[in-house]
């Protein structure tokens, strides 16, 4: 039987009462902890996220942090601080810029942006974008956009030490913002919230013991489809809902199909389930608005992503087990 958009459709309210209740229990029983910490963005995820903790704690157990470095695009700030004022939760902003300065965050990417590209300096952008390789092949190249002062933009295909450069200095970004997620919840006795959705989870699109560390992640069970059929019951703000989905991590705009996903959400949400079903491309691909090639090549990235990320999810490994330990 051919998949249906249909299948993706949640009942928002009874879902929401499912994750509160939840959440209420991981974090007062299981976590012992007063409440949560929320790294807000100004995107769909952390702000679903934000306002779950909301529901489910109370708007004096919830906090919101706000934190622009030197890149950030500066709605993604003004949008924060908006669902934060809505909801009537306590913020604190945290500029990490100076923090990721102080570290050479900016000038180690630079340096390995220089490898490829000489007279990067003063003045230029850039920013990474997924590039398809051959259509038999279930692969992709990286490629470094580069803007110069004068606008000028130049394109060209990464290569691994340069890729990995790059990669590892802008990773700093969000391990500084865990840094200070990890203070302010500790000197409130709460507990630090993720919000990966289900497609990011399980592709790894998140860096280990950056945006990848927390406590409990209440949406990585949700399709990002999902997310927003919960934003729109939740009432987040109309420009939250509206906002294309951002990385928001290189001097240039960049979407997350450019730099992760090569698809838009909505076609990979239902790749995605289609694959978890063990359904064909065939059945896929009307629904996901491809052909069934294109889903057997989707399928196929979906694996290899797993595989490759497989490490981002492993918990550190021990020689043996340690007694008294053992998890529940």
């Amino acid at each position: 039987m051919a998949l249906t958009k249909s299948v993706l459709r949640i009942d928002p309210e009874l879902e929401t009462q499912r994750i509160a209740r939840i959440l209420r229990e991981q974090v007062i029983r299981q976590l012992k902890r007063k409440g949560l910490a929320v790294a807000v963005s100004g995107g769909i995820d952390s702000s679903v996220t934000l306002v779950l903790a909301e529901k489910a704690l109370g708007r004096d157990r919830v906090l919101a942090l706000l934190m622009p470095e030197y890149e950030s695009e500066r709605e993604s700030l003004r949008l924060g601080k908006l669902l934060a004022e809505n909801l009537h939760v306590n913020s604190v902003v945290e500029d990490i810029g100076p923090l990721l300065e102080s570290t050479g965050c900016y000038r180690r990417r630079d340096d390995a942006i220089r490898a490829q590209v000489p007279e990067y300096g003063s003045g230029y952008k850039c920013k990474i974008v997924l590039s398809a390789g051959s259509p038999e092949k279930s692969f992709n190249f990286f490629h470094l956009v580069v803007a110069a002062p004068d606008g000028t933009q130049t394109k060209l295909r990464l290569d691994a030490p340069t890729y990995l450069g790059i990669v590892a200095a802008t990773n700093m970004k969000q391990r500084a913002r865990k840094f200070f997620e990890y203070y302010h919840a500790d000197r409130l006795n709460f507990a630090v919230a993720g919000t990966p959705n289900r497609l990011e989870f399980d592709q790894g699109f998140f860096v280990k013991n950056g945006d990848g560390a927390a406590d409990t992640k209440p949406i990585a069970h949700l399709y990002k489809s999902q997310v927003y059929q919960l934003a729109e019951y939740l009432g987040v703000p109309e420009e939250i809902r509206k906002r294309p989905p951002t990385t928001d991590t290189y001097s240039m705009p960049q979407s997350q199909e450019e730099f992760y996903f090569s698809l838009p959400y909505e076609q990979m949400d239902l790749c995605l389930y289609g694959l978890n079903h063990r359904l064909s491309p065939i059945e896929v691909a009307a629904a996901a608005g491809l052909a069934p090639a294109q889903v057997e090549r989707v399928y196929a990235q979906i694996e290899a992503k797993r595989q490759a990320t497989r490490y981002q999810h492993m918990k550190p490994l021990l020689i043996e087990e340690i007694e008294g330990l053992a998890e529940d």
